[in-house]
């Protein structure tokens, strides 16, 4: 089949190279003749309606690398061609409001939370929330941006000049023991396949390390999130990867953010799993039997590589670890690429991420 990406960035990038195996062409609408994905496959500059419509009619099928997609595209694309995962996915997830308001629906536990779109509402959502809290911009935010941490009244006012009078969601601050993430795959006839709980580490909003599978989950807690996202996807009628973000609060697992897609902590899979998100994901979104989901190997890390390159010589030196970089120039805060490390040890699996300390911060 012709896949169509909307989007051409690294998760675009890592899609065409689980697709080409099995068969398939690629298509993106990109911003750029350079973004990653640019030269994998045949690529439509820009989003103006003639050159969505060449797009929309030389794929058989579209899927989009993120959850701030203009659904506007996706209405026209659709118009043409199936887009996978549907609109509905996409316009839940892009905004915090209505993920939350499904989540309730659903009883999933999340933070409480409060729309806000003045100083004065914001005042008055703390009052009904308390402190700390976290105010995020409804919309657009990812890797931290968007976001303030909300420790005194004082804060107030600087806490909404950040938002920039953009709508925005104050959420209550959950204290929790770590951060895990469940993805699942959907195929079209419903068929449904999950991931292990993996743990992930962040610094200043970015992902920076997951350890996959996430060490002492009982598997009462594992059924558990896979709870929510059974729910969740079937609730929606999703199509191809989804993912949970989750906060292990003691014997509660509470519902941080859903992605309608591949997931940076899910990159583990393309050396550790059976069948990696990516290719689940072109499975799914083209009809394809879904692939196991079951680990190869005991013990799975990820490393990002983020604002310079570093010593990648390191990388291909370490036991047991892969390198995979996005073709991207350096930038503060950019994701240029990944490390996966496998190992049946978790002594050894530390200590080649011990190697790779400077990596991490």
């Amino acid at each position: 089949m012709k896949i169509g990406v909307l989007g051409a960035g690294q998760l675009g990038r890592m899609l065409a190279l689980s697709a080409y195996p099995l068969g398939h062409q690629m298509r993106f609408l990109a911003l750029s003749e350079e973004d990653p994905s640019s030269l994998l496959g045949k690529t439509y500059i820009n989003s103006k309606a003639d050159v969505i419509k060449l797009f929309s009619d030389d794929s058989d099928v579209v899927t989009y690398e993120s959850e701030n997609t203009d659904v506007s595209i996706v209405r026209d694309v659709s118009k043409k061609s199936n887009v996978f995962p549907s609109e509905r996915s996409l316009h839940l997830t892009q905004h915090r409001g209505r993920e939350k308001e499904l989540l309730c629906e659903l009883n999933i536990p999340c933070a409480p939370y409060q729309i806000v779109n003045s100083v004065s509402e914001l005042q008055n959502a703390i009052k009904s929330i308390g402190l700390p809290a976290i105010l995020k911009t409804t919309r657009d935010g990812y890797d931290g941006k968007g976001q303030f941490h909300i420790k005194f009244e004082s804060q107030i006012d600087e806490a909404w000049g950040h938002m920039s009078g953009n709508e925005s969601i104050l959420e209550g601050f959950v204290k929790f023991e770590r951060e895990l993430s469940l993805i699942a795959v959907r195929g079209l006839d419903g068929s449904l396949k999950y991931y292990p709980l993996v743990e992930n580490t962040h610094h200043e909003g970015i992902l920076r390390l997951t350890v996959a599978p996430a060490q002492n989950i009982s598997k009462s807690l594992q059924k558990k999130a896979e709870g929510y996202m059974h729910s969740l996807i079937n609730e929606i009628d999703h199509v191809g990867v989804l993912t949970i973000e989750l906060f292990d609060s003691k014997d509660e697992l509470i519902v941080n953010e859903i992605a309608p897609r591949v997931h940076n902590s899910g990159h583990w899979t393309i050396e550790g799993a059976q069948t990696s998100q990516f290719e689940n994901h072109i499975r799914a979104i083209t009809n394809s039997p879904l692939g196991e989901t079951s680990i190869k190997h005991q013990f799975n890390a990820m490393i990002n590589i983020i604002g310079e390159y570093g010593a990648t010589q390191k990388v291909l030196e370490t036991e047991n670890a892969h390198l995979h970089l996005y073709d991207k120039e350096e930038r503060q805060d950019r994701k240029l690429g990944h490390i996966t490390i496998t190992s049946n040890s978790f002594d050894a699996l530390n200590k080649s991420i011990d190697s790779l300390k400077e990596y991490l911060p």
